[in-house]
């Protein structure tokens, strides 16, 4: 499958867990991968080169910042001089604490909306010059089944995807008429590294797993199939759109 031959896909959150995975699977389709992370991400980018014989970078960036933001988008540039896909996945979850909406920190608040929605936004918003001089791009945001179905005790979590899927819809209108896709990839409940973090996070597994209409628990490569459809010609005239990948948990 080399359908995204030759093409520069960057990452946020790529570093680890279901970011890798995109990574993976993206540098797996031919692509080229730039890997943004506030983690330590060398080593995947070294083993998605060795792996998958694409040429890959890691740069370190908070998504939150502008400023870095800035520089990603420079370094993607400098490397391959393009940048054809663009995978909102940086997200503040693991670290969450849980808190009912009445006892929420109003600087919890502020941090997830920072990472989730912003960074979504200014990524968007530097890499978006680049694919509008191209006539071409795609932009995928990572959002939730919780922004459907709400979820107690992560509000601003919750919040912050339902923001996601606005915000798509806006770029999806003002980038479309530049050639650029924008949609939205809405997982389910993934068994993810950052998910297994925070043991917290686990404890509606068996009612969220009862809900659904294939009664199993979803994995990051569960995922990979939809990015890539996102990704690829074969999504050219789909626009605005979010692709949710649940088990069924939201409309069955």
């Amino acid at each position: 499958m080399a359908q995204l031959a030759g093409k520069v896909a960057l990452v946020t959150g790529g570093a680890k867990s279901i970011g890798r995975t995109f990574a993976q699977g993206l540098a797996q389709a031919g692509a080229n991968i730039v890997i943004a992370d506030i983690a330590e991400g060398e080593t995947t980018a070294k083993e998605i080169a060795t792996g998958f014989g694409v040429a890959a970078i890691f740069v370190k960036c908070d998504v939150s910042d502008e400023t870095q933001v800035r520089q990603l988008i420079a370094a993607a540039i400098a490397k391959f001089g393009r940048i054809d896909i663009l995978v909102n996945n940086a997200a503040y979850f693991a670290a969450m604490p849980l808190h009912p909406a009445h006892e929420l920190p109003v600087e919890l608040w502020d941090k997830v909306m920072a990472v989730n929605v912003r960074g979504s936004f200014l990524t968007a918003k530097h890499a978006a010059p680049h694919m509008m001089k191209a006539k071409s791009g795609k932009i995928i945001n990572i959002s939730s089944g919780t922004a459907y179905k709400g979820m107690p005790d992560m509000a601003a979590y919750v919040a912050s995807k339902a923001a996601v899927l606005g915000l798509t819809r806006t770029l999806a209108r003002e980038f479309g008429p530049h050639g650029i896709n924008v949609n939205t990839l809405a997982p389910g409940l993934i068994e993810s590294e950052s998910l297994l973090e925070n043991p917290r996070h686990l404890a509606p597994t068996e009612r969220i797993l009862a809900s659904r209409a294939i009664a199993r628990k979803g994995l990051p490569r569960d995922l990979v199939g939809g990015l890539l459809f996102l990704a690829s010609p074969a999504s050219d005239f789909m626009t605005g759109q979010t692709l949710a990948i649940d088990g069924g948990s939201i409309n069955t």
